[in-house]
């Protein structure tokens, strides 16, 4: 081979060399600067199609505190946000079972913006060695239940009370004043009012805990509205004689609503005695009924002493009176109202009040309409009257 031929190839050979140690030290210098990539935990793909269609709120986080997976009433709920668990409360529960892999159960409150803070039941496991699992429940309305329930019981214990120790006082003095007939008589008389006033309470304690479900009715029957008005206005016939009140019907006639009898006649009597007994004497009760589209609506007029604005929206609670010093001598319960509202629920309809403090107040109860027909309106009659718009109320 001759030298230059050599020289060539050892050029070559040189080249190559060159290269491949620039190579190697571009690799390796790149093995040095590139990060190490972590494995991140899986979730197993069981745990993920069960979440995916899990009507509960349930969260996976991994031990960086990053939200992996989550159902979509976590996200309703506001549980996590993007990848990260809002609640503090939470989240630290969620680092106590990651340190020692204990399981924890507890109820947390969360507050919102604008509402009534929830309350959650919350259950936080370990998911394998590097996952955490919360499944939070919403007892919001189980809370709220309960503590209606919780008043209710004290509220009629308390109601209860009154004539139960009214008829003890006046059976003492019934006995004390034996000799003396008169006494006796005016005494006896008291111990009648009592009990009557005990009676109606409790039935209508009863009827309250039979509607308040407001579960709709399995079938619900035609009936007569004239004569369901009818049997309202003689219940209170008694009471509004005694003050002097008029009750005058009227309105179209001859119409039908579906709907549970007994129930309906309860309600709109419910409505006509809160009218004679909050207006003032020698004053009038109107009750009209109308059609409007598929409904029948019921109003009650009165001239009583209305309804303060803040307080308009309270008047269908249990026990709430609107002027408590004046239901002693009226005999409500403050449960009336209550009960129309839940038979308005029943039946698919609604119940509403334009009042007028010093004024007066309409209640108007609406029910579904039994027949797309009706006759036209009567007009004869000494118990009827012209519909009334609740804004021409004096």
């Amino acid at each position: 081979m001759d030298p230059t031929t050599q020289a060539f190839l050892a050029a070559v050979i040189g080249a190559v060399v060159a290269g491949g140690a620039v190579l190697a030290w571009h690799i390796s210098d790149r093995q040095q600067h590139q990060p190490q990539v972590v494995d991140e935990p899986a979730v197993p793909a069981a745990v993920a199609a069960v979440l995916s269609v899990l009507r509960s709120s349930a969260v996976i986080v991994d031990d960086s505190d990053v939200v992996l997976k989550a159902s979509a009433p976590a996200y309703a709920m506001g549980l996590v946000r993007g990848t990260s668990l809002v609640t503090p409360e939470l989240a630290s529960l969620v680092c106590e079972v990651r340190r020692d892999g204990q399981i924890r159960e507890t109820e947390l409150v969360m507050p919102r913006e604008q509402a009534p803070a929830r309350h959650v039941t919350v259950r936080v496991a370990p998911l394998g060695s590097r996952l955490v699992l919360a499944l939070v429940e919403d007892r919001t309305r189980e809370r709220r239940v309960e503590s209606v329930r919780r008043d209710f019981v004290a509220n009629v214990s308390h109601e209860l009370k009154t004539p139960v120790g009214a008829i003890r006082l006046l059976a003492e003095a019934v006995h004390e004043a034996a000799d003396d007939p008169e006494a006796v008589r005016r005494f006896s008389d008291r111990m009648l009012l009592e009990s009557d006033r005990l009676t109606v309470l409790v039935q209508q304690v009863i009827e309250l805990s039979r509607l308040q479900g407001d579960e709709p009715l399995d079938s619900p029957l035609p009936m007569s509205l004239d004569e369901v008005i009818g049997l309202a206005v003689d219940t209170s016939a008694i009471d509004a004689a005694a003050k002097g009140i008029s009750v005058v019907t009227g309105g179209e006639r001859g119409l039908k609503v579906l709907g549970n009898e007994e129930q309906v006649t309860t309600a709109v009597a419910n409505l006509v005695a809160n009218a004679v007994h909050y207006s003032d004497p020698d004053s009038t009760v109107l009750v009209t009924s109308r059609v409007e589209d598929d409904f029948v609506a019921i109003s009650v007029v009165d001239q009583g002493i209305g309804i303060p604005q803040l307080e308009v929206d309270r008047i269908f609670e249990r026990f709430y009176r609107v002027d408590p010093a004046r239901h002693r001598s009226t005999g409500g319960t403050g449960l009336g109202l209550s009960i129309v509202k839940h038979v308005a629920a029943t039946h698919g309809g609604e119940v509403t009040v334009w009042s007028v403090e010093g004024q007066g107040s309409t209640f108007t109860l609406t029910l579904p309409r039994a027949e797309t027909h009706a006759p036209p309106a009567d007009s004869g009659g000494s118990h009827s009257a012209p519909a009334h718009d609740p804004k021409d109320t004096p």
